[in-house]
């Protein structure tokens, strides 16, 4: 197996050049999040490029809390999350609009006309664009937090439990109990994954993912973005949500075993962990921040390293077409950015 790349030697430009942009993965594209709007890029059947654009309009009193330690990262994934699955839902609009064409008949090509959807001049009145709505977005959003929320709740309480009824009484402290029950987090993660990755669909969305790394890494090393250089770069970042995951394990752990957080029964034990979700999620938060701004320097650019791993399932290596649509999106977000910035 060839050993991983983690971006060793990547020329690095000044902080205020190298402004840390992200995005996300979607069905056959990648969306990317600037300051004022969020762009995605989605490949149709037809070849043609898509865009789906949305201003990143946050209210004041949501901005400061993103200013707060601790706070603002579980602001900061709540709302990304929100943001994510309206762009996630567009891109399975479009895949699916593409597929029943092309079940129907042969003839998408001609009957199809692609539409790029521009919502950055959005008003408060409720209209159509390309078959979404205000209510819809807003439905999108709202469906895409509250299953962030069940899936880390799930994620949360079900390793816990099992951890219980498997090994009551294995360990006479809680330190044991609480690095088994990560254990088991780590064993569930790892397999879901795994087996996910095997169907063809995730396979793409995770190679479109390492195209989404590969584009950014690209940028803050000052590159031209063509598809040639863009695929020099490592599939792995250190601030990508995989990482993410695994610091929310690593610190779960970390918490779980203070003295002060001890639990009689099962059902105390979950109710704990559920009750500490947030504070684990902001404190994971700002341990990724920290391992990024470290990564430049040799011996701590390894704390690191369990993210980047755990990307090695997340993502794939990405065909050239699939670069394209991401330097797609890219460009399309900075063209915008800077037009709204001179506004």
């Amino acid at each position: 197996m060839t050993k991983p790349y983690f971006g060793d030697g990547d020329k690095l430009l000044p902080q205020d050049i190298r402004r840390a942009y992200g995005g996300q993965a979607v069905i056959e594209g990648v969306m990317f999040a600037g300051k004022h709007v969020n762009v995605t890029a989605v490949r149709r059947k037809n070849d043609e490029i898509v865009f789906y654009e949305v201003p990143s309009v946050s209210k004041p009193w949501v901005q400061r809390l993103k200013k707060i330690p601790l706070v603002r990262g579980v602001v900061g994934i709540i709302e990304s999350s929100a943001k994510g699955s309206q762009h996630l839902n567009f891109s399975m609009e479009a895949y699916a609009e593409d597929e029943t064409s092309e079940t129907k008949d042969n003839k998408a090509d001609s009957n199809a006309q692609a539409a790029t959807i521009d919502v950055t001049k959005e008003s408060k009145e409720e209209k159509k664009s390309g078959g979404w709505s205000i209510s819809m977005v807003v439905g999108v959003a709202v469906a895409g937090v509250l299953s962030f929320i069940f899936g880390k709740l799930i994620f949360t309480a079900v390793p816990a439990a099992l951890e219980e009824l498997l090994f009551a009484g294995v360990f006479s402290n809680k330190i044991g109990h609480n690095l088994l029950e990560g254990l088991i987090k780590i064993i569930l993660l790892l397999t879901y994954l795994y087996f996910i990755s095997m169907t063809p669909l995730i396979k793409r969305l995770f190679q479109y993912h390492g195209a989404e790394h590969k584009v950014i890494s690209a940028y803050e090393a000052g590159e031209d973005l063509t598809v040639r250089n863009v695929q020099k770069y490592s599939r792995l970042h250190y601030r990508c949500g995989s990482s993410f995951i695994v610091f929310t394990v690593i610190v779960g752990v970390v918490i779980y075993s203070l003295p002060i957080f001890t639990w009689d029964s099962i059902w105390e034990r979950v109710y704990i962990r559920i009750l500490l979700l947030p504070v684990v999620l902001g404190i994971s938060y700002e341990v990724l921040k920290w391992t990024n701004a470290l990564r430049d320097i040799p011996v701590l650019r390894y704390l690191g390293y369990p993210g980047l791993w755990l990307q090695l399932l997340t993502t794939k290596e990405p065909q050239d077409e699939q670069v394209a649509v991401s330097i797609a999106s890219f460009n399309r977000m900075r063209e915008l950015e800077q037009q709204m910035t001179k506004a």
